[in-house]
């Protein structure tokens, strides 16, 4: 086999190993996957081969990174790589500039408000509202600082009257 094959070779095989990866779901939103949260950073090889994969937790206190690790060695054991690290780093921060389309898709089709726009940049601006992921209503507010997870707060809807998660903008 030619170097060039090798690598071609070793560079598929990382790719298998980053879908893999990055199609594990998260434990505190199951409908999200690595992917959508945007928190999987890329798979290397250690010094003896193994792979090794990055992530960026939603932020650095997250319970959920140690099931996540888990779910991630699991997911490479089963595909032959019994191995594998997940290595965590916090630099770059992650934000929920982050999450994909896909990923504010899913978190409104299951009733959680995801992050609108850009994360603020400099002086933060004011905004007047958050939509409902239920009836669309703008007329919502916040119940409490803190929803089912800490990166999400607890709002409520004027229009329908239902409460809902809505993940806070990093």
């Amino acid at each position: 086999m030619t170097r060039e094959a090798r690598g071609d070779a070793h560079s598929a095989e990382l790719d298998r190993i980053a879908e893999e990866a990055a199609s594990v779901p998260d434990p505190e939103m199951p409908m999200l996957t690595l992917r959508d949260l945007g928190i999987l950073r890329g798979v290397e090889r250690d010094a003896d081969g193994r792979p090794v994969v990055v992530v960026t937790p939603t932020y650095s206190g997250c319970p959920a990174m140690e099931a996540i690790r888990a779910d991630v060695r699991e997911r490479l054991e089963r595909l032959g790589h019994p191995g594998a690290e997940v290595r965590t780093v916090l630099s770059p921060p992650w934000s929920t500039d982050w999450i994909t389309e896909e990923g504010r898709r899913k978190l409104a089709e299951h009733g959680i408000a995801p992050p609108s726009g850009a994360a603020p940049v400099g002086p933060v601006p004011v905004r007047l509202s958050v939509k409902c992921p239920r009836c669309g209503s703008p007329e919502t507010r916040t119940l409490s600082r803190f929803g089912s997870t800490a990166c999400k707060e607890l709002r409520v809807c004027e229009g329908c009257k239902e409460p809902f998660d809505h993940v806070k903008p990093l």
